[in-house]
């Protein structure tokens, strides 16, 4: 697919990290980009910047999905992108004892839930609702193609870290869905694709020490630091532009290999 000012994409998650990185690349290269978020001033900070529109969204909530994507058609037209990058990070153990009462404890239902629901189900709720719009478009030439999705899975969805029964079930699952997503819409013109982002530099970083930082990056064989959020959207660009990338979930880590903790 060739960026132009025809082009429309929806960015999930868009007010911050990877997703307002994403956002600048597309509207760079002259795409009509909507945010996504639940961070109102962050993401009209972002929409400002770019000259593209905000609009406040809880992907778990299909209602606020609805709406969302429907004031960004009015507003850009039918998105012929979606970059999915909404999600949380949260560290549980699936049992440990309690330091203070010595009493087991198991991991909890409704955060494992939470977890599930916006990285997994958000996830998926925008793939479908978007594919479903995608068909309305005509093909474009010479390949026929309406859209492409591209989802945030993760390496930990191959290798989770200890704490991360959560985080890691929920990028598995976005992993998982790449391919049969990819086989259900192939008839109609819309890739789809994921990618598997190592250490890279968020918001989700930002709490922890200096040293912690550094030791993270020295942990990346090279380049021997955090990944940006830049590098991320150069790959989702590449994406869109590259008709036989489809069906894939690609590494973009450094060569980094999850150790358990």
């Amino acid at each position: 697919m060739d960026f132009n000012s025809q082009i429309s994409a929806i960015v999930t998650g868009g007010a911050s990290g990877l997703g307002a990185g994403t956002a600048r690349a597309l509207a760079g290269k002259g795409v009509k980009v909507a945010l996504l978020d639940l961070n109102q001033e962050a993401g009209e900070a972002v929409a400002s910047e770019i000259g593209g529109s905000f609009h406040r969204c809880d992907v778990t909530d299909e209602a606020s999905v609805d709406a969302a994507l429907s004031a960004a058609r009015a507003a850009h037209g039918q998105e012929r992108i979606l970059v999915n990058c909404a999600g949380i990070v949260m560290g549980r153990k699936t049992a440990r004892v309690d330091r203070d009462t010595g009493a087991p404890e198991a991991h909890d239902k409704a955060s494992f839930e939470k977890v599930i629901q916006i990285n997994l189900i958000g996830t998926f709720t925008t793939i479908a609702k978007c594919a479903a719009g995608m068909l309305t478009l005509e093909p474009l030439q010479p390949d026929g193609e309406r859209g492409v999705i591209i989802n945030t899975s993760s390496v930990a969805a191959l290798e989770g870290q200890i704490g991360q029964l959560a985080y890691a079930a929920s990028k598995g699952g976005i992993a998982a869905m790449t391919l049969p997503a990819a086989r259900d819409l192939s008839r109609d013109g819309i890739r789809v694709c994921a990618i598997l982002p190592g250490l890279f530099h968020t918001p989700m970083f930002d709490g922890l020490p200096q040293d912690a930082r550094d030791a993270l990056a020295a942990s990346i064989p090279f380049p021997s630091r955090l990944g940006s959020a830049a590098e991320y959207a150069a790959l989702a660009c590449h994406i869109v532009e590259n008709p036989m990338l489809n069906g894939e979930n690609i590494r973009l880590d450094g060569a980094v290999r999850l150790v358990p903790r």
